[in-house]
């Protein structure tokens, strides 16, 4: 039996007899492995997760900013870390015809380190206060949650250095959790010292970490970023760390005192928050404030957005020595905290409002009723196509409209229109002169 889509290919070796070959040829073709579509209804929670995030940046006054997909590759070297599992292990990195190297951006913070320092943001006012939203792309196992292209809502605020502006940059994405209604989430805060007490705590777990039977691997990396060494997952290492010095019994007078005055506005917002000692950021440019969101509904891969200040990073990429803090809040695993607490965000429904007209003349008139309402920012949709009754009301339940005009031959004699509540099925004729208002009154009302 022959499909469509096979090809029949008779081989003919010297003058012998044929062998048939069976090649099966396929046109389909699917996302790439670890990077997910979002359709419509479930796009709608995607969006409104994304947008919802946005929405707090908004209210604390940051602006947008707007970056490329892919950047020089020696940015994120130099920004992210040579030392992280990040640059090391994870980048997508390919060259242009040039033989220029550029990598898929696994993060947000250096492009817009770049862009700041590019158009010269840095000699406005301060701090510059930005925020962006996008996919982001790693190489790793696809899991749960986990995928190689993911989503990330983030802020920056450039400029100043000063506690509680840190605190703002936390209550932000605190609020932003909170406004999609997430409640399950911890705040996890610790201060990762400054330049007057690093070096001395480098110097000091180097020391730890260099008595401790490590693998070669783990011993390079304790030798360029020890922290590194501290944010290790196997259990192996991390029991052989679990005495390690940590920083925040280390902190110079002043970057304690930073950070007492950051929990203290922290206290004075109500944002609840636990000091974790032991964490370590997976990037190499934080100090000070660092913290991240956890939420113990999602097992091991328990994290959901965080950040931190990074008070070097910009010279480090060439432009002024100014101090900022930021944060990248991820989209996906803030959807998976939402369904982890039996939440949603987002309407499904792909219009409010869906008409269905029975013949030309009141097509006619429902393209340009329908018009007139999205005017009035009234999602709308219509029966296309020449539906049957049948087809067409299938269609506006499909739709997840909340009303449904019907219009026919004789609704138009008779200037009337139906109104049908798609809740209750109750339907009613309306004055077709005035169906625009009445049907955003009944929206209003509902």
């Amino acid at each position: 039996m022959f499909r469509r889509g096979m090809i029949i290919r008779l081989d003919l070796p010297g003058h012998g007899g044929g062998n048939w070959t069976i090649v099966t040829k396929t046109s389909s073709f699917s996302a790439p492995k670890g990077v997910p579509d979002y359709i419509p209804p479930d796009s709608a929670e995607f969006a409104a997760v994304r947008d919802g995030l946005v929405r707090a940046a908004h209210l604390a006054g940051y602006g947008l900013l707007e970056l490329p997909i892919f950047e020089d590759t020696a940015l994120f070297a130099r920004g992210v870390g040579e030392s992280t599992d990040v640059v090391t292990k994870e980048m997508w990195t390919f060259e242009d015809r040039s033989g220029n190297s550029f990598s898929l951006r696994p993060e947000l913070t250096a492009g817009a380190m770049r862009a700041v320092i590019e158009h010269n943001l840095d000699r406005g006012q301060l701090p510059v206060k930005i925020y962006y939203s996008g996919p982001c792309f790693r190489y790793e196992r696809p899991q749960a949650g986990r995928y190689r292209q993911f989503n990330q809502v983030g802020i920056e605020a450039i400029g100043v250095d000063d506690p509680a502006l840190d605190a703002e940059v936390i209550s932000v994405a605190d609020q932003g959790y909170r406004a999609l209604g997430l409640t399950g989430f911890r705040l996890e805060v610790t201060s990762l010292g400054d330049e007057t007490c690093r070096p001395q705590y480098r110097e000091l777990l180097q020391d730890f970490l260099f008595k401790l039977p490590l693998d070669e691997e783990t011993q390079r990396r304790a030798r360029i970023n020890p922290l590194r060494v501290l944010d290790d997952k196997r259990p192996e290492v991390r029991e052989l760390t679990a005495d390690a010095p940590l920083m925040i019994d280390h902190l110079s007078e002043s970057a304690k005192a930073h950070f007492d005055q950051v929990l203290g506005h922290l206290d004075a917002m109500g944002v609840a928050y636990v000091v974790n000692p032991r964490m370590v950021r997976g990037l190499d440019y934080y100090t000070k404030t660092t913290f991240e969101f956890v939420h113990d509904g999602l097992g091991a891969q328990s994290g959901i957005g965080g950040g931190g200040r990074y008070d070097g990073l910009m010279a480090e990429l060439g432009g002024q020595p100014l101090s900022g803090i930021g944060f990248g809040l991820g989209v996906e695993r803030t959807m998976l905290a939402l369904r982890a607490e039996g939440k949603s965000a987002g309407d499904p429904a792909r219009c409010q409002v869906f008409g269905v007209p029975l013949g030309d003349a009141a097509k006619q008139r429902l393209v340009a009723l329908g018009s007139q309402l999205r005017a009035a920012g009234v999602r709308v949709d219509l029966a296309y196509g020449g539906r049957g009754v049948k087809g067409a009301m299938k269609a506006a339940d499909k739709s997840g409209a909340r009303f449904t005009l019907v219009l026919g031959d004789r609704d138009l004699a008779e200037n009337t229109i139906g109104l049908k509540d798609m809740s209750t099925g109750d339907q009613r004729q309306i004055p077709l002169d005035e169906a625009a208002r009445l049907v955003q009154e009944a929206l209003v009302s509902e």
